[in-house]
């Protein structure tokens, strides 16, 4: 079962990467990063490449690295618990991950997902060390789209503590992977970001109809199930 949930939660991250609240900002914040003008993307100049990428790689592994540590964190708090109470803590975390899902369809609108909490660095100019610690700040973010995915894996990773690192990691490996695919290819990525904007809505719809799927599991202890009739339908293939 560890495969299937960390495939999802690396799924997770793909997701809140494509959410309309995060892919529009990506080329422009990936620039303003890295200290690059637009004139220099455009022309596809070799010094332009190396700045974004770097910058962009510094990013993720800011992000990542508070993703592991936090997945970490919740495997030695959580990993000794009695039975009886992951039991009701997988009762809980299904009902959480449901609401979650109703939350992406817009279904509810929690007011505390409908505003943007995140940690700002003023005063820091575009540099190496500015880019790592705009990763760490991003991963404590919390905005309507990446707040109700994140909280699903968190969730998750709560009633799976054996694999909370792998889950958190798995998630920022979602999320830094497209964002290493538009620092190492920004002006492509930036005319194809724009030319599907519209349609990345749809994205964040199926999220949400997964986590509600998700959380439908979790919560009637199926998911085992499912990883075993993955696990059966690999024996059998030729």
């Amino acid at each position: 079962m560890a495969e299937i949930t960390i495939f999802i939660a690396f799924i997770a991250g793909l997701a809140s990467f494509l959410s309309p609240c995060v892919l529009p900002l990506v080329p422009a914040f990936i620039a303003y990063l890295s200290g690059t003008a637009a004139a220099e993307i455009k022309e596809d100049s070799r010094k332009a490449k190396v700045a974004i990428f770097t910058n962009t790689l510094l990013f993720v592994v800011g992000f990542t690295l508070v993703f592991a540590l936090l997945g970490a964190l919740i495997n030695s708090v959580l990993l000794n618990v009695s039975y009886m109470l992951k039991d009701v803590l997988t009762k809980v975390a299904g009902v959480v991950i449901i609401l979650l899902g109703l939350v992406l369809l817009g279904v509810i609108k929690p007011a505390f997902l409908q505003q943007e909490h995140k940690l700002r660095l003023k005063g820091l100019k575009p540099s190496y060390l500015t880019s790592f610690l705009f990763g760490a700040a991003f991963a404590v973010g919390w905005t309507p789209c990446v707040g109700a995915i994140l909280g699903a894996v968190l969730t998750l990773a709560l009633t799976r503590p054996t694999i909370a690192f792998a889950l958190l990691f798995a998630y920022g490996l979602g999320l830094g992977i497209p964002f290493l695919a538009v620092g190492l290819f920004t002006s492509q990525a930036t005319r194809l970001i724009k030319r599907y904007e519209g349609a990345m809505k749809y994205v964040t719809i199926a999220a949400g109809i997964i986590l509600i799927l998700l959380g439908i599991l979790i919560f009637t202890n199926q998911l085992p199930r499912i990883a075993n009739l993955a696990f059966a339908g690999s024996l059998v293939k030729p």
